[in-house]
């Protein structure tokens, strides 16, 4: 296939993109009786970003959210809401994506929904994982991307990265990767398709 020789290396997003329905906070903000923008304020003055990079637990997370809101919580609300779906059309294109490349997952996540991951086997179409919180990094910090790189062993002009987020998307096409904006299944596989990289079936 014409494409194969220059890429090599595939990231994948997970939340988005591989699995749906991953956004807890609407749950969490109807549980606790706040509003979004309240529970957002309190969750970044709590650590809501250490988390995400593993620098603090998420049991020291939710005893800080506790004392700036006045709330008592006394179990882990990310891992209680948390009920992710696969999006198997997004599987079938990884799973024939590693027919001919190197496919790893690159994910902004905490300790709390990477084990449910794990338990569910999110995670088993890829050939490696690498998640913020064990990484200390998240993206769209240009070193998350770069971390992967030098791990794997590719170059960015070997490389194609998948997410959902636009500023994730801007910081890893800055580096010269190739970044492809996920909206759904059939419009990545056409894209992958356009660009000779996946064949059209």
């Amino acid at each position: 296939m014409k494409g194969v020789a220059a890429v090599r290396l595939f990231i994948f997003d997970v939340g988005g993109v591989v699995c749906e329905n991953t956004s807890v906070v609407p749950s969490i903000c109807e549980h606790l009786g706040i509003s979004r923008s309240e529970f957002l304020t309190i969750a970044n003055q709590s650590g809501l970003k250490e988390i995400q990079t593993g620098a603090i637990t998420v049991e020291k997370f939710w005893n800080e959210f506790s004392r700036l809101s006045g709330i008592p919580i006394t179990e882990d609300l990310w891992a209680k809401f948390f009920n992710p779906t696969l999006n198997t059309q997004t599987v079938e294109v990884i799973n024939q994506l590693r027919r001919f490349y190197r496919v790893v997952a690159g994910t902004n996540t905490i300790e709390s929904h990477y084990k449910i991951h794990m338990k569910r086997g999110d995670y088993r179409f890829f050939d490696k994982v690498y998640a913020s919180h064990t990484m200390g990094l998240m993206k769209p910090d240009p070193e998350f991307y770069l971390h992967i790189l030098r791990d794997e062993g590719f170059e960015p002009s070997q490389t194609v990265f998948t997410d959902d987020m636009v500023e994730n998307i801007e910081s890893a096409s800055k580096l010269g990767i190739e970044s492809i904006l996920f909206t759904n299944a059939q419009e990545l596989r056409q894209k992958l398709f356009e660009s000779h990289l996946l064949p059209n079936k």
